[in-house]
């Protein structure tokens, strides 16, 4: 499980449009919010991201990257990134494999992937793990973080 002052590890995931996405070319050059989610389309995972997209100006005016990660498809994320008008990238990680990289756990007697928001400085280390499945409280306690770097 990755902790509080650990370089965050980097990874390669495909986004909405199918282009491969390097963590490596953001980690350690700005800060980041990596928020990983359940699903596409349900009720916490739709309010989570129009929370970070409603947000989205403060996050970018505080020089962060916002990347959602879920286990959806490529075609999923690009339905679910256009119906709601997402800002963000949003990264396909079929199987699960970076989210237990970064030590995400399932929720709800494992039967649904958890939700958890990593925000990392701009030197690559994880400054924050927040681990909630009340989907709204992530975004002001990562944009509070942002603001304090």
């Amino acid at each position: 499980m990755l902790v509080i002052g650990e370089k965050a590890p980097p990874f390669v995931l495909k986004n909405q449009n199918g282009d491969p996405v390097e963590m490596a070319k953001y980690l350690g050059k700005q800060p980041l919010v990596i928020y990983f989610y359940p699903k596409n389309f349900t009720p916490g995972c739709v309010a989570e991201a129009c929370s970070f997209r409603d947000s989205f100006e403060d996050f970018k005016d505080a020089g962060a990257v916002v990347f959602g990660i879920s286990n959806d498809s490529v075609s999923s994320h690009a339905r679910f990134a256009k119906k709601y008008r997402l800002p963000f990238t949003v990264l396909s990680d079929k199987g699960g494999k970076i989210r237990k990289l970064y030590g995400v756990k399932s929720d709800l007697l494992g039967l649904l992937p958890g939700r958890e928001t990593f925000v990392i400085d701009k030197d690559g280390l994880i400054q924050m793990r927040f681990n909630s499945m009340q989907a709204t409280k992530h975004i002001a306690k990562a944009l509070k973080l942002i603001k304090s770097l």
